[in-house]
């Protein structure tokens, strides 16, 4: 990442955990991850730019729109349980995928074995 996009991408890092609810603890180590990730930096640059996923960098397969389908399932759980702090927070939703994924990026085994075996939504058969 250049100085310009480096100053793009920490402003926009910035006023996504603002409006998400995150504290400058966790902008700092987001932000420190993002400049490590080629990929997640050119992905997060891409959404800046476009408001829309590039979806070119995957993680065990996985691109941010596998990430945000997983995280829909879960805010649809906290929904049934009257969590609905995140009901009309897609910054929220959108910081969290690109974090999940830098995450993903050092754990991929993990994240991995969420996305196949936890949803948020109940359907026949899933406690069997």
């Amino acid at each position: 990442m250049n100085e310009v996009e480096k100053t793009k991408a920490y402003a926009w890092a910035k006023a996504l955990c603002h409006y998400a609810g995150e504290d400058e603890k966790f902008l700092e180590t987001f932000f420190e991850r993002l400049l490590v990730s080629e990929g997640v930096s050119r992905e997060f640059l891409y959404y800046l730019e476009h408001q829309d996923f590039l979806c070119a960098y995957q993680v065990e397969g996985y691109t941010l729109i596998d990430i945000m389908v997983w995280q829909m399932d879960h805010f649809k759980a906290q929904l049934d349980r009257d969590r609905r702090d995140m009901k009309s927070n897609g910054d929220k939703m959108l910081l969290h995928a690109f974090h999940t994924m830098l995450l993903m990026e050092e754990n991929p085994e993990y994240y991995v074995n969420l996305m196949q075996s936890e949803t948020g939504t109940d359907y026949p058969g899933k406690y069997n």
